[in-house]
């Protein structure tokens, strides 16, 4: 995630040389060229973090995040 980054509030997600960018609202991949699979670990995770992933962009303030088990 990068602050003062432009609307719609997203991150960014990287794996190898792929990459994509989700809106946090909706988590849907909005630019990007990730693997399927990579793709469906992502949407997991970020709909496990949501709330805490739009009060980080909201603040600007960033926290580490658990991983999936």
């Amino acid at each position: 995630m990068y602050f003062n980054d432009h609307l719609p509030p997203h991150f960014h997600a990287f794996y190898g040389e792929y990459n994509g960018l989700y809106d946090l609202n909706t988590l849907e991949m909005l630019e990007g060229d990730l693997p399927g699979r990579a793709q469906g670990l992502i949407i997991e995770w970020a709909k496990k973090n949501q709330e805490t992933l739009l009060v980080m962009w909201s603040a600007q303030e960033f926290r580490k995040l658990e991983g999936l088990d």
